[in-house]
């Protein structure tokens, strides 16, 4: 299988000089595909499913060389960001037609990541010329739409280890916090489907001393869809025997201003949970919830956020974009199959709009506030130390990675747990308690 060297630990820069012709000749570099032997394949059109066109009679079929493929591929993805981060758009939108002639989302590993890439530069082209920037948000989408979005969830919660990874470290360190709590209240920056919980569940379930009463509250974009998870989450805590509730929040928590407004009493045990994402805006404000969880002072928050750095220039984020997204391309590609409905479903839904949101709606420019480039480094600022996550979470996370291929990997840093494809890291896991 043809797949790009992006598991390099070296970690890319951001830095202006990303703008010149040098520094574009190492970042392809960075990206030579990795083979044994070269593969000769047979490039033939595909039609909309993704399939090759029947040979005509007559025809001569061209052999080309999978790892020229691949180099192509990049080098032209890296020319045309090149292009569109120095708005020469006319330009970069001539270099469309040969990425689309060679890329595929039913292709190989790198013909499959330059495709989202090649789709999320046409759109960044023509939201250019528009000034029109339109990030996915989930209360434009339709309940079709959603549920399409959290099937995809579903799926790549079963192919994947990463959102169980997510999910089981950050529920032992909240156990782990719980203990001697009688009144739990968790708030989740963003519940989705709330797959987290059920597990959580189970284990408070176990304890000798029961609680007395645990909330959730969710926050999300749809009264609808967070009504849906509260239902489905209060039969799982009814079937553990738990005093439940579940509150719902409809909005953004970087524009809560009153604690009132997330159901936050005297003697309860508060604790926060966000897993961060790309498929759309969840805070609204990042200064905005900086405010809210030094207002909470929570007794634990736990933080899982992609190694994928959001400030900096647009050719800096596209360079480390690419190589972000071609390890999570190929780790996919590396327990199944192209035809694998289920992994085209997850490239589609999750990493698709994901990339879409980097390349084509990125940026301080089109936000209106500097993003934060990563929170865990931000947390020390704004009054929380760290909590150590190795021991029983780490003991976890590596016998979950057992029951995946062999390519994923876990380190722990300074008491955070970094999850990878190979030498990449993907997730950072990190736990926070105030400083006093």
């Amino acid at each position: 299988m043809l797949q790009f060297s992006s598991v390099s630990a070296t970690p890319i820069s951001h830095t202006s000089s990303f703008s010149s012709s040098m520094s574009s000749k190492r970042s392809i570099a960075e990206f030579t595909p990795v083979s044994d032997e070269p593969q000769l394949l047979t490039k033939r059109p595909r039609n909309e499913r993704g399939e090759e066109e029947e040979e005509e009679e007559g025809e001569e079929l061209v052999l080309v060389d999978a790892d020229s493929i691949g180099l192509r591929l990049l080098g032209l993805l890296l020319q045309c960001a090149e292009f569109v981060a120095m708005e020469n758009l006319d330009e970069a939108a001539n270099l469309l037609p040969e990425i689309a002639e060679l890329s595929s989302p039913f292709g190989s590993s790198a013909e499959r990541v330059a495709a989202y890439f090649a789709e999320s530069l046409s759109a960044r082209i023509i939201s250019s010329h528009l000034r029109f920037y339109s990030p996915l948000n989930l209360k434009s989408l339709t309940l079709t739409h959603s549920q399409k979005l959290f099937t995809a969830l579903q799926s790549y919660n079963t192919i994947s280890p990463l959102i169980k990874f997510s999910h089981y470290t950050a529920n032992q360190a909240i156990y782990q916090a719980l203990e001697g709590e009688d009144h739990v209240h968790v708030i989740d920056l963003d519940i989705m489907q709330g797959l987290q919980w059920p597990g959580l569940f189970q284990i408070l379930s176990s304890r000798s001393r029961k609680l007395r009463s645990i909330k959730i509250t969710g926050v999300g974009s749809s009264m609808e869809l967070l009504e849906s998870t509260g239902r489905r989450l209060t039969e799982f805590a009814n079937s553990f025997g738990l005093p439940f509730e579940f509150q719902p929040f409809e909005g953004k928590i970087g524009h809560i201003t009153d604690l009132n407004q997330l159901g936050v009493k005297i003697g309860e045990t508060t604790v926060v949970n966000w897993m961060h994402h790309c498929l759309y805006d969840i805070t609204g404000s990042d200064l905005g919830t900086f405010r809210l969880l030094t207002l909470l002072r929570p007794k634990l928050i736990t933080l899982v956020e992609q190694d994928l750095s959001h400030g900096g220039n647009f050719l800096g984020r596209f360079v480390e974009a690419l190589h972000y997204y071609s390890a999570l391309f190929d780790a996919l590609g590396d327990g199944l199959s192209e035809e694998s409905v289920e992994r085209h479903t997850v490239e589609q839904q999750l990493f698709g709009s994901e990339i879409r949101n980097i390349v084509a709606v990125g940026g301080p420019k089109r936000t209106g506030e500097i993003p934060v480039g990563r929170w865990g480094d931000e947390m020390k600022r704004i009054g929380f130390l760290p909590v150590s996550l190795s021991g029983t979470p780490a003991a976890q996370a590596s016998l979950l990675l057992g029951m995946f291929p062999r390519g994923y990997t876990m380190v722990e840093e300074n008491g955070c747990l970094k999850l990878g494809w190979k030498d990449l890291s993907l997730l950072t896991a990190s736990a926070w308690q105030p400083c006093d």
